[in-house]
C-alpha cells in the first residue's frame, strides 16, 4: 500500500460523527447548519438540458471536454472578470467539480525529487490542499488567518527560509470558511512572491459567486493579474458549478489560467480518466451561459444572513463574511470550547455545527479554527432562521 496514505488526517465530518456517535439530539427536528452543501432548489432549464443530451452517453468524451463548453467558460471569464480574450483552447479546461482537480492538480505540479518540497496553504482550510499536497510527496505548511483583516492569510508570517522551497500555494478566496476575500494588494503579494520564488498559484473560487453586493463581486485571481498588468503565469484559477447554480451532484467546473500548466494538467488528466460525461457538459454549458438564476441565488443567501447574522450576534462574536454562506462564530463567551458547544448544540437543540478546530492545524504556535465554529447557512431560510433561534436559546441557557 501507498504509505502516504498514513499521513491523511481524518475528514472534518468523519470527526465531526465520531464527536457526536453517542450523543442523542434533542426531540426537534434536525437543522444541519454542518456541510456546505447548497439546498437550494436546482434550476429546471439545467435539468432539461441534461437530459436532453442523454445520446451523448454513447460516446466517449474527450477529456479536454467540447469546444461548446470550453468557449462558453472563456466567455463567462471575460463577462466576469473584465478580461481581454480568453484563448478557450488553451486557457481553459473543463474538470469533474473543483475538488477533484484541486486534488489532481498538485499531482502535476509538485517535483518530489527536490529536497523538501513545500505547499503553503491558508489555516483553516479545505483539507483537500493538504491531502493532495501530502501524496504528491510535499509536506503542507500554513498561513493562519488574520482576524484583524477579515480573516484574510497572513502570507506576511511565513519564514524568508521557507518561501525558496514552495513549489505550490492553494488559496481560496472567497475562503472556506472565513469567506475571506483577497484585495488585490494581496495578490500582488503572491503574485510578487511567486515571480521572485517561482512557485505555482491555484486560487480555488468555487464561492465567488456568492456575495452581498451585486455592485462588487468578489476580485478573481485572473482578474487581479489583469489590472496588475501581467499574463497568467504559473497561475491557474478553479471555479464550479456547485455553490453558483445549486447543482453539486452534477461534479462540473474547470480550471483557466497559464496554458503552459494546462497543458501538463490536460496530460495528466488523460490518464486520470476525468473526462466529463456528454449531458453534464450539455448541462453546464446551459448554467455558465444565465446569470438571472445565479442572482437569484445570491438574494436568497443575502436575505438569510441579513436575518441571522444579527440574531447569532447577540450571543456570540460574528460578523458578515466577505463573501460565501458560511458564518465563521467564535464562541469563546459561552465558555464552552468548539467541540463542546457543537455536542451540546446537538443534544439540547438538534442544530449540528462543526467545530473550526477540525478545519485548520497547529501552526505558528496557535490553531486558528479553535473555539470557533462554522454554520453553512445553506437550508432553507426558514430552517436557517430556526436554527439561528434554537442557537440563541441555547446560549442563554448557558448563562
Amino acid at each position: 500500500m501507498n504509505p502516504r496514505l498514513d499521513l491523511l488526517q481524518t475528514y472534518p465530518f468523519e470527526k465531526l460523527r465520531g464527536l457526536v456517535a453517542d450523543v442523542k439530539p434533542a426531540d426537534k427536528p434536525a437543522i444541519s447548519f454542518g456541510i456546505g452543501e447548497p439546498k437550494h432548489p436546482t434550476p429546471q432549464f439545467i435539468k432539461d438540458a441534461m437530459t436532453a443530451s442523454l445520446s451523448g452517453l454513447a460516446v466517449y468524451p474527450a477529456t479536454a471536454g467540447t469546444s461548446e463548453l470550453r468557449e462558453t467558460i472563456a466567455g463567462w471569464l471575460e463577462r466576469r472578470y473584465g478580461l481581454p480574450k480568453v484563448d478557450a483552447a488553451t486557457e481553459v479546461l473543463p474538470v469533474s467539480g473543483s475538488r477533484e482537480a484541486l486534488f489532481a492538480f498538485a499531482q502535476t505540479v509538485i517535483d518530489a525529487s527536490q529536497p523538501d518540497p513545500l505547499v503553503l496553504c491558508p489555516n483553516p482550510f479545505y483539507q483537500i490542499y493538504e491531502g493532495a499536497a501530502l501524496l504528491a510527496g510535499a509536506r503542507p505548511v500554513f498561513a493562519n488567518s488574520d482576524p484583524a483583516r477579515n480573516f484574510a492569510p497572513a502570507f506576511d508570517q511565513i519564514g524568508a527560509d521557507v518561501w525558496p522551497r514552495v513549489q505550490l500555494l492553494y488559496v481560496c478566496s472567497p475562503g472556506n470558511p472565513t469567506g475571506a476575500v483577497l484585495s488585490l494588494d494581496d495578490w500582488k503579494q503572491l503574485f510578487d512572491l511567486s515571480d521572485r520564488y517561482g512557485f505555482v498559484i491555484a486560487s480555488d473560487e468555487c464561492y465567488s459567486e456568492i456575495y452581498f453586493d451585486e455592485a462588487t463581486p468578489p476580485l478573481g485571481a485572473l482578474e487581479a493579474a489583469h489590472r496588475l498588468g501581467r499574463g497568467f503565469e504559473r497561475l491557474v484559477m478553479f471555479s464550479s458549478l456547485s455553490k453558483r447554480s445549486n447543482v453539486p451532484g452534477l461534479r462540473s467546473g474547470f480550471v483557466a489560467g497559464d496554458a503552459a500548466i494546462l497543458r501538463k494538467f490536460l496530460l495528466y488528466r488523460t490518464y486520470h480518466g476525468a473526462a466529463l460525461n456528454p449531458a453534464v457538459q450539455a448541462a453546464s454549458v446551459a448554467a455558465w451561459r444565465d446569470e438571472s438564476h445565479v442572482r437569484d441565488n445570491r438574494a436568497a443567501y443575502v436575505r438569510k444572513f441579513a436575518e441571522v447574522t444579527p440574531l447569532l450576534a447577540e450571543v456570540l462574536d460574528v460578523a458578515l463574511p466577505d463573501a460565501a454562506f458560511y458564518l465563521w462564530a467564535d464562541v469563546s463567551r459561552t465558555g464552552l470550547t468548539d467541540t463542546e458547544f457543537a455536542v451540546r448544540l446537538l443534544a439540547e437543540q438538534n442544530v449540528a455545527v462543526l467545530p473550526g478546530s477540525y478545519l485548520a492545524r497547529d501552526a505558528h504556535g496557535v490553531n486558528p479554527g479553535r473555539n470557533r465554529v462554522r454554520m453553512a447557512l445553506v437550508a432553507t431560510p426558514d430552517e436557517c432562521l430556526e436554527g439561528a433561534r434554537r442557537i440563541v436559546e441555547f446560549c442563554k441557557s448557558l448563562g
